[in-house]
């Protein structure tokens, strides 16, 4: 099991976007299961006043989806971490599909996010997974395309020219 000192190694996230509590299992290059325990205390909460009604608290769609990628993201970087986002390789989502969304997930809900690397080609990375809730599916994800790119190449510099 590794908590959070081994994933800030591997993922540039930081509070309140850093969405994985803790590693249960790894196998560098194919599998991964991390863990996110979801609170009433995250600051997507924070608005919402005392008569919120019971669905206000599902944890956002968006940020679910954002988890699971953080989990399939320490996979593909796992065997060499770069968290330094300004040096070195640069992890970039490329495409996410087949997102289906199963159950709402609640403050006191532990996620368990799964992802498998399906393929490798050069800088591309390919998973897919899941999440569930005490083994009930939450979260489906057919496919993610990772890519990695020199930092360098991503900063600004001259603009390029214009298509004539």
């Amino acid at each position: 099991m590794f908590g959070q000192s081994e994933i800030r190694k591997v993922l540039p996230h930081r509070f309140p976007m850093l969405l994985l509590d803790r590693v249960t299992d790894v196998v560098p290059g194919q599998r991964v299961t991390a863990v996110k325990a979801v609170t009433c205390n995250e600051p997507w909460y924070q608005g919402l006043g005392p008569d919120a009604a019971a669905e206000a608290y599902a944890y956002p769609r968006v940020l679910l989806l954002e988890s699971w990628c953080q989990s399939a993201g320490l996979l593909a970087t796992w065997e060499s971490p770069d968290p330094d986002v300004l040096e070195g390789q640069v992890m970039l989502f490329g495409s996410v599909s087949g997102v289906e969304y199963h159950r709402p997930v609640l403050p006191g809900d532990v996620l368990e996010h799964r992802a498998s690397i399906t393929r490798r080609v050069d800088d591309t990375v390919i998973i897919e997974g899941g999440s569930t809730v005490a083994g009930e599916p939450a979260l489906t994800v057919g496919l993610a395309v990772l890519a990695f790119r020199p930092a360098g190449e991503l900063r600004p510099g001259d603009p390029a020219p214009a298509l004539a």
